[in-house]
């Protein structure tokens, strides 16, 4: 099998680099797709009017020739013994005098023979006629015919057949009257005409893809702001992305803004993950050194080792497991609710089966959370957990899509009340702190609501706590606005 060549080399024996296709800048697309829809359609505009002018101008030829026509039916007589008595040119029209003129008139008599002819009609050769019926009408052209130099040209006609019969009926006869015009007449108005139309319409068209270039810049410059924007945002000479922007570009600057913010608050969790690791290090590496430096026996510094061992790893894994579970996800796949909502649900029946409580649902089908599913899981156990801790006979579980303007993405209200003894508006902050329960006879470690309200504000969501109307205990309302 023959080998396949390889790319060619440059004079330093490299490869050429392959140069990849860029495609056209927005600028160019428009500007090209605009010149061509205008150039088509000067040009059919331009073909539209000069055949409108050329059909029109062969109608005022035929008319004309045909008012000639009947000029010369009205004057032409014939004498007794059938002869034609010729008519007057001049009064007709000058022309018609003249030789070689280019208006010409002939008479076809009933033998198909011609029996007069207009002055006009001497030294050139004209196209062959022929006898016409009465009351017929023909207009052709252009037809070939000799000049009187002997030069060709061409010529359009008008033929009328008529009747002669003035004395009577017995000595009616038909016969056919022909008016011939040359194109040159014709021809020298379309070349006036189509020199005009194509200079003006090539002068508006250019004047047309002036003010085109003009729109194109005017309507490219909010786009340009953007672009703009971005860089100073790179160079860090601006925070963020301006909210002064048409509405087609909004979606597109608030998700540079949304992208943004939700770098900066990950390089946020990240150094303070990093910070309260290290700190949360020190103590166990001090009794380390310091059990070295004491010189204890092998076997407790064996056991401390182990113990101080466990408690880092137990950290590590902590704080590793704080980092990663929350986070805003702009563009998360959405994750339906219930299917988690009744494995949590199932599990927390079992452990407070000695109570009897039971969780109600009134779950949207059509809601869906937007983020990792571990973070629902987080959300919901903990408010879940917290409803059956304090509920006497009824948890109530709603959720449902939150509707929002325009294309964006619904957002999502999840709600859980009980039937329990319910929180004071005062103590509502005390009991979201970090390690603070609400009742300290009752068992648990005061971080759950604080990990709700930690992932509620990484989705920049909202948690509300007030007086369940349906249940008469808490309710723990958490808003998670509509997405971009």
């Amino acid at each position: 099998m023959p080998e396949a060549p390889s790319p060619p080399r440059t004079a330093g024996g490299g490869r050429e680099p392959i140069v990849k296709w860029r495609p056209r800048s927005l600028r160019a697309r428009q500007l090209l797709a605009a010149s061509i829809g205008l150039v088509a359609f000067l040009a059919l505009a331009g073909y539209a009017l000069d055949r409108a002018f050329v059909t029109t101008a062969e109608d005022n030829l035929e008319r004309r020739l045909e008012g000639y026509a009947y000029s010369y039916a009205n004057k032409i007589d014939f004498a007794r013994d059938g002869s034609l008595l010729a008519p007057s040119d001049s009064q007709i029209d000058p022309r018609f005098a003249q030789p070689g003129s280019g208006l010409y008139a002939e008479i076809v008599l009933p033998n198909g023979q011609r029996g007069w002819g207009s002055d006009s009609t001497l030294g050139p050769y004209l196209p062959e006629s022929k006898l016409l019926m009465p009351g017929q009408k023909i207009f052709e052209g252009p037809l070939q015919m000799t000049q009187l130099d002997g030069s060709q040209g061409s010529v359009y006609r008008f033929g009328l057949g008529t009747i002669w019969g003035a004395r009577g009926p017995q000595s009616e006869f038909s016969y056919s009257i022909y008016v011939m015009e040359d194109t040159e007449v014709l021809n020298s108005q379309l070349q006036t005409f189509r020199h005009a139309l194509w200079v003006y319409l090539g002068s508006a068209g250019v004047v047309l893809l002036l003010l085109q270039g003009l729109i194109l810049n005017w309507s490219l410059r909010p786009l340009q702001r953007v672009i703009a924007e971005l860089k100073r945002v790179q160079r860090g000479q601006a925070q963020g992305m301006t909210e002064n922007h048409p509405r087609e570009l909004e979606p597109l600057t608030e998700s540079i803004n949304a992208f943004i913010e939700s770098e900066r608050e990950n390089l946020e969790r990240q150094r303070n993950t990093l910070a309260d690791l290290a700190h949360s290090l020190k103590t166990p590496l001090a009794v380390l050194r310091a059990q070295l430096d004491d010189g204890v026996p092998t076997a407790a510094l064996r056991e401390e080792l182990d113990v101080q061992l466990k408690r880092m790893n137990d950290l590590v894994s902590y704080q590793l497991a704080r980092a990663a579970s929350t986070g805003h996800a702009l563009f998360a796949a959405p994750v339906a609710i219930e299917p988690y909502a009744e494995v949590i649900v199932r599990g927390l029946e079992k452990v407070y089966a000695h109570k009897g409580v039971i969780c109600e649902f009134e779950i949207d089908p059509e809601a869906r959370f937007h983020g990792e599913p571990g973070d629902l899981q987080e959300l919901m156990g903990n408010l879940l957990e917290n409803a059956f801790k304090w509920a006497r006979a009824r948890v109530l579980l709603t959720v449902a899509p939150i509707t929002s303007a325009g294309n964006r993405r619904a957002g999502l209200l999840l709600a859980v009340d009980d039937d329990g003894p319910g929180i004071a508006e005062e103590d509502v902050a005390k009991v979201l702190q970090r390690g603070v329960r609400g009742d300290e006879r009752v068992q648990g470690h005061g971080i759950g609501l604080a990990i709700v309200q930690d992932l509620v504000r990484g989705y920049r969501g909202e948690l509300t706590v007030s007086r369940s109307q349906e249940l008469g205990g808490a309710r723990f309302e958490v808003r998670l606005p509509p997405g971009l």
